[in-house]
Formats: C-alpha cells, structure tokens, sequence
C-alpha cells in the first residue's frame, strides 16, 4: 500500500484532527500573519486533512500568537465536509467562535487545578461550570461541541493525575451535549500501558461519545502512545504538522506528534488517513521556514519508505 493511500472510511480509518495553526503555533516566539496562517489551513486542507483546529478565540494580549481569529476564519476557504475548529474557554470566546463561523467548539478542560488557574484562571471545578454555561448558550445553533480533557496523563504543578479524578471529569463533561471527548497528554509524560489504562477507565464513562488523543513528544513517547490508542480502539488523533506546539503555561512542553511521522506509521501499519505524506511533509517544512526553525518531524528529513 502507498503511503500515500487515501482508502474509504472504515474499521481502518482514523482521523487526523490538524491542530498545527493552534497548539503548534502558540508557544512559537515567532508570530505568523494572518495571510500566513491562511495559507497553512488551507493548504493543510488541500492536502486532506478534514478537521483542523484553526483559531483560538483566547485572549490575544496573554497569547499574541493566536491574534487574528476572526480575520482568519473571514479568509479561509469553506469546503463541504471540512470543519474548522475553534478553541474557546469562556463565554466572551464563545460569542466570538459563533460570530465567526467556526464549523466546531472545542473546550479545554484540564483536569488539575494547578494547571487550570495557571492556564484559565480557575479551578478544574469552575471551569467545568463554565463548561455548562458554554453548552447551554451553543444550543440552537447547530455547532457541534468538543473537550478536551489537558494534563489528564500527568501536569507539571500537581505531577501525578490518577485516572480517578480524570475520570471524575469526564463524568462531568457527559452531563453536556458533547459529543467527542480528548484526552491530552499536555507535558508529554504517558507511557502506552497509562494509555491503554486511562482510555479502559474513561470508555466505561463516556457514555458513547467518541474518544480522541493528543500526545505530545516531549520525552519520546508520543508515537507509541498513538499507536497504543489506536490497538485500544481510538479512531481520531491530533497532530500537528512539523511536529510543532506546546503550551505557554506548562514549563518545557515540546512539540505535538508530527503529521508527516504519524502518518508514516499509520499508513504503514495498513491503516488510513486521507491525508497525503508528501503533502504533510511539505508543510512541515513550510513551517520550518516562516518560523526560522527545524522541525521537529523526522519525515522531512528521512523521506518515505519506499521512496
């Protein structure tokens, strides 16, 4: 099979959500323009990703990164069958998302406080509230909801996170009309073994709602925790392309899986994407050069097997 193979959606099929013009943009000391973060979405679009994680309507003096939401959201190409997702945390981001016209919610729950008042100013149980609020006020417009549950495999201020109290948040979040849930390894710290286990524990409470992953590389583990969520049934997966990202408020969190090298693995191991290599690949390195740096994705470098 090609790397390159874009086969029907199926048992094999796993999504890619692209969360490069986000999480991989919004630690870069390096800010791209708008017309810049135009360009990677719709090119990571022309390359088959189907969801892609574009904007964050954050505030943009805390994260200048991610300045420009609306504008991007004005720009972008509107595809049939393409959703442009937008990060949002309180009800003032909301307001904005809608206006917009992201095609997706995507809410941010971490489940430590030590990272929450950190990153959103509250605790894990105020933010779930603001959870709620946010729910409510989406209703009727027809725009689907996503959480992502942050540092549900360790956090850099409170360490360890049993899978109780992740669980407990999921709990929480099934009480809203969301109808996919992440979990995210925000600092890189998951072994496959916790990812089998925390997904077993969280399955028994999610209620049906789909299950989705995000792993960071930051000691090496990233790719293997995919593919251990893949063998555990995990049909969607974030990455981002270059294998670029981190969080500005979690300490010496490196960069998100990388498109191109997770694609390689998957595609290798007979699955499907619809998402090209090459042109993972070549976007990878595009970001390489507008943000003066090498990325961190081993594909670019290495090339495809076969060639």
């Amino acid at each position: 099979m090609s790397a390159n193979d874009h086969g029907p959606q199926g048992a094999d099929h796993v999504e890619i959500v692209e969360v490069g013009p986000r999480d991989g943009l919004q630690n870069e000391s390096t800010v791209l323009s708008v017309d810049d973060r135009i360009r990677l979405i719709d090119r990571a679009v022309a390359a088959g990703v189907r969801r892609i994680e574009a904007v964050s309507f954050v505030n943009p003096k805390r994260v200048p990164q991610m300045a420009g939401a609306e504008e991007i959201m004005a720009g972008v190409r509107r595809e049939p069958g393409v959703s442009h997702i937008g990060l949002v945390l309180n009800r003032r981001g909301l307001e904005r998302a809608v206006a917009a016209g992201v095609s997706e919610v995507n809410v941010a729950v971490p489940a430590t406080d030590g990272f929450c008042t950190r990153n959103q100013g509250c605790t894990v149980d105020e933010m779930l509230d603001a959870l709620a609020d946010i729910d409510t006020d989406l209703q009727g417009t027809g725009i689907p909801l996503s959480v992502t549950v942050s540092t549900a495999f360790g956090c850099p201020f409170d360490g360890e996170v049993p899978a109780g109290q992740v669980v407990e948040v999921v709990n929480r979040i099934t009480g809203t009309s969301a109808v996919e849930i992440a979990l995210a390894d925000t600092i890189g710290v998951g072994v496959p073994r916790e990812v089998s286990e925390l997904l077993r524990a969280v399955g028994a409470v999610a209620d049906g709602r789909t299950l989705r992953c995000h792993f960071h590389n930051t000691r090496n583990t990233g790719y293997a925790n995919a593919m251990a969520a893949v063998d555990a049934g995990v049909r969607v997966l974030d990455s981002s392309l270059g294998g670029f990202g981190g969080c500005p408020f979690a300490p010496a969190a490196t960069g998100n899986i990388a498109t191109e090298d997770l694609l390689y693995m998957l595609h290798r191991s007979g699955l499907h994407t619809g998402v090209s290599l090459s042109g993972a690949a070549e976007l990878g390195a595009w970001m390489g050069e507008r943000l003066d740096k090498q990325p961190p994705a081993y594909l670019g470098r290495a090339g495809a097997f076969p060639a």
